[in-house]
């Protein structure tokens, strides 16, 4: 349900509506808009006895939300939201672009790479520290001591880190070292894993899973928001079909139909979404074209050696050439990028 307040009521009819709510064992979030104050209410299924709340002074309507997602939706928040990770401003006017190795595999690497993709633009710096792999016996990331590597490079760049949460009793020391917490594909719908990560109060950005629908992937950002965490961001990856050219299938008719029915930014991992280096810079493209409120893409010096995800890695050169085509784009489409930062 959705409680809508008469324009100019004051605040203490605002108040009193949002401790009826609570007083009925709904949870209450307030949104407080320029034109309207409104009062979303989550709990169990039957709404009946919030009906009665339309009696109450200052109220002027309470509307049912239709979408089994509440606060991902447009119904409850109709404008598009802008988040502040760190400083960052995510679904804005500006496009944000995160880029770095898929797993971090020596100081070295990182810090290569951290320099190159800050140098053009980026502002985020990604890498897998705990690394969820197909194989038991494949490189499982460097853990903690990965962790202070990506810190140690954002520090010095002026990036924000942005990796991977795999396990919930890997929370705390998540938050010690990242700005936004990535919950992967494979643990899209890993309730638990999503509960804790929304508990945790940081930026979590929200990837798709390989074969959930474009509704269980907003109910899976629902339980994120659900634990009052307001700063989420989705992140459409490419899902499994039957195509066997590429790693997956880049959906990015996700795109619009994600801005339709929901007010949180998504950004665009082409990376992933195609498996392929020599597709990325299309898909990028394509994906910023089709409404993408950022990018998501994996930059590696050397990818024929890369301990995991070489073959859709660009080379520093090749994202800096990607970098430049995406800063005409935005200009195109009246959104803007960061120029480079040796400039």
């Amino acid at each position: 349900m959705i409680i809508v307040m008469e324009p100019g009521s004051p605040k203490e009819y605002f108040e009193a509506v949002c401790r009826r709510v609570e007083e009925l064992k709904y949870k209450a979030y307030p949104i407080i808009g320029v034109e309207r104050t409104v009062v979303a209410c989550v709990g169990h299924e039957d709404k009946t006895p919030l009906q009665a709340l339309e009696t109450m002074p200052g109220v002027e309507a309470v509307i049912p939300i239709m979408k089994p997602f509440k606060l991902v939706s447009r119904e409850w928040k109709k404008e598009k939201s802008v988040l502040d990770v760190a400083g960052v401003a995510v679904g804005g006017p500006g496009l944000v672009v995160m880029a770095g190795p898929c797993s971090v595999e020596s100081e070295e690497q990182v810090f290569e790479v951290a320099r190159a993709v800050r140098a053009e633009g980026a502002q985020f710096l990604r890498g897998g520290a705990f690394k969820p792999r197909t194989s038991p016996y494949s490189f499982q990331g460097m853990k903690e001591d990965g962790l202070r590597i990506l810190r140690a490079a954002a520090d010095e760049t002026g990036l924000k880190v942005v990796t991977e949460l795999v396990s919930t009793g890997d929370i705390d020391l998540l938050c010690e070292y990242a700005d936004l917490i990535q919950i992967g594909a494979r643990n899209a719908q890993n309730f638990a894993l999503l509960q804790c990560a929304g508990k945790s109060g940081k930026p979590v950005l929200l990837k798709r899973g390989i074969a959930t629908t474009i509704e269980e992937y907003l109910m899976a950002a629902e339980y994120l928001m659900s634990e009052g965490n307001s700063n989420v961001i989705l992140c459409e990856r490419g899902i499994r079909t039957f195509e066997t050219s590429t790693r997956f299938t880049l959906d990015l008719s996700a795109i619009p139909v994600i801005r339709a029915l929901s007010h949180l930014p998504i950004v665009v991992d082409p990376s992933h979404g195609t498996g392929h280096w020599q597709y990325v810079a299309a898909m990028s493209r394509a994906a910023l074209a089709a409404g993408a409120d950022g990018l998501m893409i994996e930059v590696h010096p050397d990818p024929a050696n890369a301990w995991s995800d070489g073959p859709q890695s660009l080379k520093p050169r090749t994202f800096s050439t990607l970098m430049d085509e995406l800063r005409r784009l935005a200009a195109a489409l009246g959104r803007t990028m960061p120029g480079r930062n040796d400039e």
